[in-house]
């Protein structure tokens, strides 16, 4: 139980640690890649909490394979950002750690619901 706790922290830091800098993007990039990053985001930590509050296994289960390809959509539109200088080297680093991290919290969490069934 203490794990998706966690996961739904992790994302919460990142959405925390991601929006302000998304807000400094110059305008050419603000409106299309940075709303594009801030919607997946903040859509993944709502996927998440609707994760820890389902009951139903199976509904958790579809809502964590969901999110392995929204984690892996984040990853591009991440690395994208820094293609074009939009994060420096260590604001990339720092969101490509939270974001491999909270991966690796989402295969754990999706190996331990398989388990149980």
């Amino acid at each position: 139980m203490a794990e998706k706790e966690t996961i739904v922290t992790k994302m919460y830091d990142l959405v925390k640690y991601l929006i302000p800098v998304i807000n400094r993007f110059p305008r050419d990039y603000k409106f299309n890649l940075g709303d594009r990053i801030t919607n997946l985001v903040l859509d993944l930590l709502e996927q998440y909490i609707a994760a820890y509050y389902t009951g139903n296994q199976k509904q958790k289960i579809d809502i964590l394979h969901k999110n392995n390809l929204q984690l892996e959509r984040m990853r591009f539109l991440v690395r994208l950002s820094h293609d074009f200088k939009l994060f420096s080297n260590q604001r990339f680093g720092y969101i490509s750690g939270l974001l491999d991290e909270i991966g690796r919290m989402n295969g754990g969490w999706l190996k331990q619901l398989r388990q149980k069934r």
